[in-house]
C-alpha cells in the first residue's frame, strides 16, 4: 500500500510540472480576453484538460497502440504519438513567436481601429488542440509510472484541482510582470521544440528545459528586484 501511495504522490507531482505548460498557455490566451471571460477560459481549459485526460485513460489500450510505427522515412520511424507531438510542437512553437512578435515589434504601433476583440471560442479551440497534445504524452508518461488504472484517475483529478487554484495567482503574476510574458513564451517554444524532438524519436531530457527556465526565472525575479523602479515625472 506505501508503494502505491509514493506512486500516486510521484505520478502528481509530475503531472503538476507537466500542468504548468498547460496553465502558462492557456493565461496568456486569456489575456486577450475582456476582465469578465478570462476566468472563464481558464476554468473552461483546465477542466477540458481533465476530461480529456480521464477519456484518454477509459481508452488506454488505443493510448499506447499510438507508440506503434506507422511509416518509416529515412530510417525514421514515425508512430502516431510523435506525429500529434511533432504538430503540436509546431502550433506551440507558432502560437509563441506570433505572440511574442506582437509584444515586442508591434507594442510601440498605434492600435488598428478594426482590430477585433478576441473570440471566446476560437481562444477554446486553440486551448483544446494543445489539452490533447499534452494529455497523449502525459497519459503514456503515466503508464509508464505505474500499472493501476485507478492511480492514474486519482492523480488526474488531483493535478487539475491543483492547477484550478494555481492557475488565476500564475496567470496574474504573468499579466503584471511583461518580461516574465516574455520569458514564459520563450518557456513555451522550448517545449514545443521539446515535442518535435520527441516526435523524431531525439528525447530531450525535460529536467534540462525545467532547470534553465526555472533558472531564467531566478534571474528575472533578482533584477527585477534589484532594479530601481522608475520614479514619475
Amino acid at each position: 500500500m506505501s508503494e502505491l501511495i509514493i506512486s500516486l504522490i510521484s505520478l502528481i507531482l509530475l503531472e503538476v510540472i507537466l500542468g504548468i505548460d498547460n496553465i502558462i498557455f492557456i493565461s496568456i490566451l486569456a489575456d486577450k480576453l475582456p476582465e469578465s471571460q478570462r476566468n472563464q477560459l481558464r476554468y473552461w481549459g483546465i477542466g477540458l484538460a481533465m476530461v480529456t485526460r480521464l477519456v484518454l485513460l477509459a481508452f488506454i489500450s488505443w493510448i499506447l497502440k499510438l507508440d506503434k510505427t506507422l511509416f518509416t522515412v529515412m530510417d525514421k520511424d514515425f508512430s502516431g504519438k510523435g506525429l500529434i507531438l511533432i504538430v503540436g510542437g509546431l502550433f506551440l512553437i507558432y502560437k509563441s513567436t506570433k505572440e511574442i512578435y506582437h509584444k515586442t515589434e508591434l507594442i510601440n504601433q498605434p492600435e488598428q481601429p478594426t482590430t477585433k476583440v478576441a473570440n471566446f471560442k476560437r481562444l477554446l479551440w486553440e486551448v483544446i488542440i494543445l489539452d490533447l497534445v499534452f494529455s497523449i504524452d502525459s497519459i503514456i508518461t503515466a503508464v509508464g509510472m505505474v500499472q493501476e488504472v485507478w492511480v492514474m484517475y486519482t492523480a488526474v483529478i488531483a493535478t487539475v484541482v491543483i492547477m484550478l487554484f494555481a492557475s488565476k495567482p500564475i496567470s496574474e503574476f504573468i499579466r503584471n510582470h511583461p518580461s516574465f510574458k516574455i520569458l514564459a513564451l520563450c518557456f513555451l517554444m522550448m517545449i514545443g521544440v521539446s515535442l518535435i524532438a520527441e516526435g523524431f524519436h531525439f528525447e530531450i531530457p525535460k529536467g534540462y528545459i525545467y532547470f534553465s527556465m526555472a533558472f531564467a526565472f531566478l534571474v528575472d525575479i533578482i533584477q527585477m528586484k534589484t532594479t530601481p523602479k522608475a520614479k514619475p515625472n
